[in-house]
């Protein structure tokens, strides 16, 4: 059994968890149990004599008031005691190794229900590292999921069995998790076998591609298998509509999300085919419904962009009442961003956009610059220009120092987070 910690149980009475209200309820339950038990005493005594035992047993060779509160004291002291035996004996079912007592646990889970409304739209590694870390501070979390990608399990998957690629959206549910390290490498384990129909795929592929089959569709797939991983908000995608993507490199057009990120020239647009694919409703209403909207971070031109092409979802981000984020990567990427500003991510933005003006209140760019980047030379710290931003530059330290091309989840967390609680401003 852990030690109490004391701060843990402060913050378990503070207003707003009603956990006081149901434990003053409880005592006055029992309360009336025991004055029921003491007027059928009282009866039972007044109405026949009871044996002689009844009187050492009941201590009535001592005064009332004495016998009251030894017997008070008795109790209390029971009452404390079983309590204590009962968090020790239920405590482990509950709460899992690592993740502190009994009450951490379940203030943290009553302060995630009171959390903000957050929405995260992207795709790839970015996507699911901002959910890693805003799990932690708000249960109340939508994932919206660019579904364009047709590389790798994924890109197979979809061409073989006709589904959405599942790959994004296996590391979002990964991310949101709220199980035991074992499922999450589960579900991560890639196939190795030699056999070539299995090798290369995911466990978590085949297992979303499988319930798809049992369910009957893609959304109550990911409708039950957030069940399983007991996942912490909804992962939906920005449209079920089978996309390719497509780019202009100058005089030439590329087909499919992997030649796009595969290419070296500079991209001057990008486009969906069809062109006008229908958004997914749920990740319209989440929109609307949301206290903050997240865009990015992650790839650009394959995985933000394609999110925003939907029509439905670039429009519900300019009507939506919610603050609004975009989060700048932390470096360029070799073939989508190769010198790239925060001005240059900010106008690729703003040229595909159909509406021509800029929907964010907020744009978060990383300030911890000069630590090691990849050997190869062809990756760099994204240049923290702000030309045109107006002052609504949200500049902090949210890289990863272990990786520093990728967002730190924790502290990207805590920066979004105090953004949900401000006020829309003007937009840049």
């Amino acid at each position: 059994m852990e030690p109490t910690n004391w701060a843990a149980v402060f913050k378990f009475f503070q207003p707003g968890l009603h956990i006081k209200r149901w434990m003053l309820l409880s005592m006055l339950g029992l309360i009336f149990v025991s004055l029921g038990i003491a007027y059928l005493f009282v009866h039972l005594y007044r109405a026949q004599p009871l044996p002689e035992l009844a009187a050492p047993l009941t201590l009535q060779f001592i005064d009332r008031p004495i016998r009251g509160g030894i017997f008070l004291v008795l109790g209390l002291g029971a009452m404390g005691l079983g309590l204590f035996k009962l968090n020790e004996t239920f405590a482990g079912a509950f709460v899992r190794r690592g993740r502190g007592s009994l009450l951490e646990e379940i203030f943290s889970t009553q302060a995630r229900d009171r959390g903000p409304k957050i929405v995260v739209i992207g795709g790839g590694t970015g996507l699911s590292v901002a959910l890693r870390g805003l799990k932690e501070h708000t249960s109340h979390l939508t994932a919206i999921v660019t579904v364009a990608d047709d590389g790798g399990s994924s890109g197979r998957l979809r061409r073989d069995l006709g589904v959405l690629p599942p790959g994004d959206f296996r590391n979002c549910l990964v991310a949101l998790a709220d199980v035991e390290p074992l499922m999450e490498t589960l579900f991560q384990y890639r196939f190795n076998s030699g056999s070539p129909e299995l090798d290369g795929h995911s466990f978590g592929n085949l297992f979303i591609v499988a319930m798809s089959e049992v369910t009957g569709n893609f959304e109550r797939a990911l409708q039950e298998a957030s069940r399983v991983l007991a996942v912490r908000g909804q992962v939906v995608p920005s449209t079920l509509g089978d996309l390719t993507l497509c780019a202009e490199l100058g005089d030439e057009v590329v087909q499919g999300e992997t030649k796009v990120s595969a290419s070296t020239r500079p991209i001057q647009r990008v486009f969906l085919q069809p062109d006008n694919p229908p958004a997914y409703p749920e990740a319209v209403k989440a929109i609307h419904e949301a206290d903050l909207v997240v865009v990015g971070p992650g790839s650009l031109f394959t995985s933000v962009l394609p999110n925003l092409l939907v029509r439905g979802i670039a429009d519900a981000l300019q009507t939506s009442q919610a603050v609004k984020v975009y989060v700048c990567n932390v470096a360029t990427q070799p073939g989508e961003t190769d010198g790239f500003g925060i001005s240059d991510h900010i106008a690729a933005l703003l040229r595909h956009l159909p509406h021509g003006e800029n929907p964010f209140d907020y744009v978060v760019v990383n300030d911890h610059i000069g630590l090691p980047m990849p050997a190869s030379g062809k990756v760099a710290p994204v240049a923290p220009d702000a030309r045109g931003l107006n002052g609504r530059l949200i500049v902090a330290d949210v890289v990863d120092e272990s990786n520093a091309v990728r967002h730190d989840a924790t502290k990207l967390a805590q920066v979004l987070v105090r953004l949900a609680a401000r006020q829309p401003s003007t937009p840049l």
